[in-house]
């Protein structure tokens, strides 16, 4: 069931929409943000709380590739695979990732620490080679400060 809680935040962006189901992809997010990821039982009951067909919200679940349909890590890192972050060293960035994560692209942790993710563009070209832990952007990567990065949050 969603909680108490998760409806309250789905029907505070009803306002913002002519119809609740245009609130669907926002529902999705703020279940993820609860729980972590958007299981089925959770996709059907978002849609059932939105008068939606469960095919409905499962489309717009799969289409946007950062509505997690499984389990993941604690931490997601998006590595960004943009032509300037494959110019940059994207290669090498991501086989160090995976390395010392002893994972590899789309797979997570066996302590469920992070997930890796790639990721088609994080927008920081400027700071390629890129990738993006949570919610922070980190840029001009190499194994050293790859390292340190993981080491922060370990």
């Amino acid at each position: 069931m969603l909680t108490a809680e998760e409806k309250k935040e789905i029907e505070a962006e009803f306002p913002q929409y002519e119809k609740k189901q245009a609130v669907c992809i926002e529902a999705l997010k703020i279940v993820q943000r609860h729980r972590g990821w958007v299981s089925d039982q959770t996709l059907i009951e978002v849609a059932d709380f939105l008068e939606m067909a469960p095919a409905e919200v499962d489309a717009v679940a799969t289409f946007y590739n950062l509505i997690f349909r499984k389990p993941v890590g604690r931490h997601i890192i998006l590595v960004c695979d943009s032509v300037s972050c494959w110019i940059m060293g994207y290669e090498s960035m991501v086989r160090h990732l995976q390395e010392r994560l002893g994972i590899g692209l789309g797979e997570t942790t066996a302590d469920g620490v992070f997930t890796l993710l790639p990721i088609a563009c994080l927008g920081a070209c400027d700071q390629a080679p890129a990738m993006m832990i949570d919610d922070e952007l980190y840029g001009n990567l190499d194994e050293k400060k790859i390292d340190e990065i993981l080491a922060s949050f370990r």
